[in-house]
């Protein structure tokens, strides 16, 4: 297929290294930032330009990968009428492309993606359209570029947004806390890595709350009073840890 990609960030370079060893054909890209659209540009071996630039005619794929917030401001593009605008946002309306086409539908990568990262992460994808024809192609299309590819209209999608904010962003947070502690701590963050990678690999086989360990669900007090006093120091740290605690010593309660 000929994919037009909008867009050079994160999802838009990933996914267009991506498209392009699937074996389809990037035929132009285009960004706010012209330059940024020329390197990209370079890499995938096409053209390039900004959104003045006019837009090749002919492509099979429209592909948005810009962010939430532009996704509400289509108006500054030019009209695609009836060809096929695909956008890769987790929290914004397919509807949003009516603006620009008779034809859209969602191609969003539930993964986290890094322009810079020399391997491409294994990516599911939830895909919809505006009609059966649509979600049809768009699946398909989704098919050559990963192994998991599900139908998903909007709030089902959104469902998936929020909880991919809480098992990455939130849990990455956790990680740069607890980074920042070990190192005003003096004690070395790296130690924790096989710990990390044990639970990572635990929760592909397990249900996570079956897994659960620590002070908290075994009510041991006296443990947790000694994190507490340790982390007087640290009240931002201490606070996150009280509450994380409360909200683990109830999930439990309430499940038991």
């Amino acid at each position: 297929m000929k994919i037009v990609i909008i867009g050079s960030g994160n999802v838009g370079t990933v996914l267009g290294k991506l498209i392009q060893k699937s074996g389809h054909e990037i035929v132009q890209v285009l960004s706010r930032n012209e330059n940024h659209a020329r390197s990209l540009a370079a890499i995938l071996g096409c053209p390039g330009g900004s959104f003045r630039t006019s837009v090749y005619k002919n492509a099979d794929i429209y592909l948005f990968a810009i962010s939430d917030n532009s996704l509400y401001h289509l108006d500054q593009y030019a009209s695609l009428d009836t060809r096929l605008a695909v956008h890769t946002a987790g929290s914004v309306s397919k509807d949003e492309l009516n603006k620009i086409s008779e034809n859209f539908g969602i191609l969003y990568p539930l993964q986290s993606l890094n322009k810079d990262a020399e391997i491409i992460p294994e990516i599911p994808f939830l895909v919809d359209g505006n009609n059966t024809a649509n979600i049809e192609i768009i699946r398909k299309f989704a098919t050559t570029l990963s192994d998991k590819v599900s139908i998903a209209g909007d709030e089902e999608r959104l469902s998936y947004h929020v909880a991919a904010v809480i098992v990455n962003n939130f849990t990455n947070h956790l990680y740069a806390v607890a980074d920042e502690y070990c190192r005003k701590q003096n004690i070395d963050f790296t130690c924790l890595f096989p710990l990390i990678r044990e639970t990572t690999e635990r929760i592909k086989e397990h249900p996570p709350a079956e897994l659960q360990t620590g002070p908290a669900i075994r009510e041991d007090i006296y443990t947790l009073g000694k994190h507490l006093q340790v982390l007087s120091t640290h009240p931002d740290l201490k606070y996150l840890y009280l509450k994380l605690s409360e909200s683990i010593l109830k999930f439990h309660q309430k499940k038991n």
